[in-house]
C-alpha cells in the first residue's frame, strides 16, 4: 500500500461510519474463516459456512475499495 492509500485509508477510518463498519465486518469475518481454517476436517454445513463468510469478506473488502477510491480521487 502506498502511502498516499495509507493516508486515505487513515483518514477514512477517522471519519467515515460505513468504512469503519466495513473493517469492522472484514476483521470479523477473517476471525471466524480463521477458526474454520484451523480444524482439520470441515462438515458439509461448515463449509457452507466457510463459502458463505469468504463472499462477505470479499463484498466487504470490495465496497472498502471503492470508498478508498472514491476519497482519493476526490
Amino acid at each position: 500500500m502506498s502511502s498516499a492509500t495509507g493516508a486515505v485509508r487513515d483518514h477514512l477510518m477517522a471519519s467515515d461510519t460505513e468504512f469503519q463498519r466495513l473493517e469492522h465486518e472484514h476483521a470479523i469475518y477473517a476471525a471466524q474463516l480463521e477458526q474454520l481454517s484451523n480444524k482439520k476436517y470441515l462438515s458439509e454445513q461448515e463449509q457452507v459456512e466457510e463459502v458463505r463468510l469468504k463472499k462477505l469478506k470479499l463484498r466487504a473488502k470490495d465496497r472498502m475499495e471503492t470508498l478508498l477510491h472514491k476519497a482519493g480521487s476526490a
